[in-house]
């Protein structure tokens, strides 16, 4: 429902993305009053502008590349030619079922619903339109935009950012993804698959640096064999429009030339003249600091979702405003565990993994505690079914628990789910090793992996 004539409630919450309405709908499951506020639409980045129309993008490439390898499986298709005007269609019916959906649950619950900007005018209260909503506890939950770099001019035309990205109306001819991370790679991915001569420019000496070495690596060899370029090591010093489109020059003095440029350097906090500053909000670097139970310095005010220092993932923004719903219920909820929310990059191959990297886990426990096993999908019959190559890589403690999973391949993503549940449940290669992977399926990747770190290796080398 919506009260445009503001009001005194349990919860108000200041954004309508990821954490906030997952705080808004359990905090109504958990019989406490809420006001939900929100200036655009109800889903947030992640529905509109991130996730899921980025998704949908990347299995329209995975269709065409199907297609025009078709003939390897023995089915002779041929690929006239990359639609936008469909793709966009297929992706914002997607986008509009989730939507439609969403909105569906929120009018069904007893959240009150606020459309319009929100200030936060008092610790305890937010304005909209003139209206007041005043909260027993409020939660900030406003999310993130596209950043980018100072010299970079974003125009919507030839220099983009993801949001103009998703919006595309044709295929370019080539482009210049400036960020090796994930939305980087990830558009990267589709737009080869589309035909586009594409080159990766990055400043730190490997591609989404955040993921294990090894992985990276594997994402590199799998680049260069599609034929996407990159550049690593080489951060940017000046771009400029041509006639024809940018140029980009590179630390060394090398200049790139493409039709467009992706400007996909991170996400920034949305924190700022809405009123943080003034109520007294720490902030860190247009961040929002909180304690390990996503309390702010304020009294009752908590933060959830991108403005938080760490992962800006939307799965992690859903878990946030669930705790944050709990512990104002009074539940006392376990502290979330960063390192057990697991990761995805939906790029072609794709990369999966929760836990910590070989690197920090030698930092954490020390070199000589530290055992990794390498389980190569070569010896997967799924994956060899699906033409994949890549690898489960487990990192875990010697007589001790499996402390980081990464999976690099195609589909791997949806094994994450088991993999997390490893991580979170301080699993031992002994405890995993007998529970039965159906065959054929890619899990048992999993399966094989443990199997093998516990000692008796199935199918696996030695």
């Amino acid at each position: 429902m919506s009260e445009p004539n503001g009001g005194t409630f349990d919860v108000v919450i200041l954004g309508g993305g990821s954490g906030g309405y997952a705080a808004a709908l359990r905090a109504v499951q958990l019989e406490l009053s809420v006001a939900l506020i929100e200036k655009d639409k109800v889903g947030g980045t992640c529905l509109h502008r991130g996730c899921i129309p980025t998704k949908a993008l990347l299995h329209a490439a995975e269709v065409a590349d199907t297609t025009r390898e078709s003939e390897q499986f023995g089915v002779k298709a041929d690929l006239v030619g990359i639609d936008m005007a469909g793709v966009n269609s297929y992706k914002d019916g997607v986008v509009g079922r989730l939507y439609k959906g969403l909105q569906g649950m929120i009018k069904s619950s007893k959240i009150t619903y606020v459309a319009g900007t929100g200030r936060l005018v008092g610790p305890d209260t937010v304005e909209v339109d003139g209206a007041r909503y005043t909260g027993r506890n409020v939660i900030l939950a406003t999310g993130s935009y596209s950043r980018s770099l100072p010299g970079v001019a974003v125009d919507g035309e030839r220099i983009l950012t993801s949001e103009h990205a998703l919006e595309l109306d044709r295929v370019p001819t080539s482009a210049i993804v400036l960020g090796g991370g994930v939305i980087g790679v990830e558009f990267a991915s589709v737009w080869r698959s589309f035909g586009v001569d594409v080159t990766i420019v990055e400043a730190l000496p490997r591609l989404v640096a955040a993921e294990d070495e090894e992985s990276s690596k594997a994402l590199e060899r799998a680049f260069r064999k599609r034929g996407i370029a990159f550049k690593t090591g080489k951060p940017f010093e000046k771009v400029e429009r041509t006639e024809s489109g940018v140029a980009v020059t590179i630390a060394g003095g090398e200049t790139l030339e493409a039709e467009l440029l992706l400007v996909a350097v991170g996400r920034g906090p949305v924190t700022a003249d809405i009123g943080y500053a003034e109520q007294g909000l720490k902030m860190d670097r247009g961040f929002v600091p909180t304690d390990e139970r996503l309390r702010t310095n304020l009294p009752n005010v908590y933060a959830v979702g991108d403005i938080v220092p760490g992962l800006q993932l939307a799965h992690r923004g859903f878990q946030q405003g669930i705790f944050v719903a709990e512990q104002i219920a009074g539940l006392n909820p376990a502290v979330i565990d960063e390192n057990g929310i697991p990761r995805v990059t939906y790029s072609d191959p794709e990369l999966a993994s929760v836990g910590l990297t070989e690197a920090k886990a030698k930092e954490q426990y020390g070199a000589d505690k530290i055992k990794t096993y390498n389980y190569n999908l070569g010896g997967n019959g799924k994956s060899q079914i699906l033409k994949t190559t890549g690898f489960v890589k487990l990192v875990r403690v010697v007589d001790g628990p499996v402390v980081g999973l990464h999976l690099v391949g195609a589909r791997v993503g949806e094994l994450i789910g088991e993999a997390q549940l490893i991580y979170n449940w301080e699993a031992d290669p002994a405890d995993v090793a007998p529970l039965v992977h159906a065959h054929p399926t890619q899990g048992e990747a999993l399966g094989e992996a443990h199997l093998a770190l516990a000692g008796k290796p199935l199918h696996a080398h030695a």
